[in-house]
């Protein structure tokens, strides 16, 4: 992962981190009957241990893609 660490007196003051992130689900919850809506979403747990919520067709072992900063799937992985 790349990120921009600014410095002063070579000591970091800050650091930006990526907007979006790539990481493999390795957990997902069990799509219900019913709620297979392009509304609904299920937890997932990501291999960072971060939970976000994802669409039904996604499972575990898929990589997806992650905004960073407000923590909530964007889209499937390439």
């Amino acid at each position: 992962m790349d990120v921009v660490m600014e410095l002063w007196e070579e000591r970091p003051i800050s650091v930006q981190l990526p907007d979006t992130i790539e990481a493999t689900i390795v957990e997902a919850d069990a799509v219900v009957k019913g709620q297979t809506a392009s509304s609904s979403y299920k937890p997932a747990l990501l291999e960072n241990g971060v939970r976000v919520m994802v669409p039904p067709h996604i499972g575990a072992g898929t990589r997806i893609v992650v905004d960073v900063y407000e923590q909530t799937y964007v889209r499937r992985a390439d």
